[in-house]
């Protein structure tokens, strides 16, 4: 009985297994990232379900009696000692808000799955990174100018760099008379260097209905903005680079179109294929 009871176990881990990979991937959280994504989903996972459920059922009453007794003391073990030390969102909470549209107030599962995916992909978090995890994001919904967006650009740096917004503004423009910065369609780097010492930012921008640069022959809907002193011209290139690096990825563009949250869009950039150092 016990033998059976064990086989029982087995195979609820089976289906809770499957269960589990039809809550991640329909929770859509940018920082669940799978190395292997099974055909045919999620057809394989639910035929998968439906067949344990029926050796489960065919073990025998007996078995599912014991199997009942081992599945209420775990659950009574974690109501009483685990859940108190622990607090967590659970990925079917991303799910209900997908159908809701309400907000998840704490962020720990993405944080969670994001250091899961650094540990498995052996990320060494560096400077670059550290700068995106303060980074400032704007999500513009409308369509809008090149001359409006480094307006609403301008007036969110402003403060933390220390400059004032009209002086952001003739740089971008300056800049953007040089060379147009929309690199291919749809992205855009506009870059300026400002005076002072040690100081780099950068702002992650999503525009849903796209910015109309001067020379761009299409609205731009994804925008780095990268601002730094003269001295940190080295870390401004791999800036530059990173973002180049991570961007070629082929479905870049529709990972962060699609972004639930705008805090997803730094965990794609936090967890973009690249060359660390």
């Amino acid at each position: 009985m016990l033998v059976e009871a064990a086989s029982t176990m087995l195979l609820l881990l089976f289906i809770s297994a499957n269960l589990s990979v039809i809550v991640m991937r329909e929770s859509k959280l940018q920082s669940y990232q799978p190395t292997f994504r099974t055909p045919l989903y999620p057809y394989i996972q639910i035929a998968a379900i439906i067949g344990y459920g029926f050796l489960v059922f065919d073990m025998g009453i007996t078995t599912l009696i014991i199997t009942a007794l081992f599945i209420a003391s775990t659950v009574l073990w974690f109501f009483v000692y685990v859940k108190p030390k622990i607090v967590s969102d659970s990925a079917i909470m991303y799910i209900v808000e997908r159908i809701t549209d309400k907000q998840i107030v704490t962020d720990s599962l993405r944080e969670e799955l994001r250091e899961i995916v650094k540990e498995r992909e052996e990320i060494i978090e560096d400077e670059f990174d550290r700068i995106i995890k303060d980074a400032i994001i704007i999500d513009i919904p409308e369509q809008v100018h090149f001359d409006k967006f480094i307006k609403i650009a301008a007036q969110n740096i402003k403060q933390r760099l220390g400059v004032e917004e009209k002086i952001l503004l003739n740089l971008f423009v300056e800049r953007e008379k040089q060379s147009c910065t929309a690199l291919r369609p749809g992205l855009a780097i506009p870059h300026i260097v400002i005076d002072g010492e040690q100081t780099f930012d950068i702002v992650l921008v999503r525009a849903e209905q796209g910015i109309v640069f001067p020379d761009a022959p299409e609205p731009v809907h994804i925008v780095f903005i990268l601002v730094g002193t003269r001295d940190m011209r080295n870390l401004h290139l791999r800036a530059l680079m990173a973002i180049a690096q991570i961007s070629q990825h082929p479905d870049f563009d529709e990972r962060w179109m699609n972004a639930k949250k705008v805090e997803d869009l730094r965990d794609i950039i936090l967890l973009g294929k690249r060359k660390r150092n």
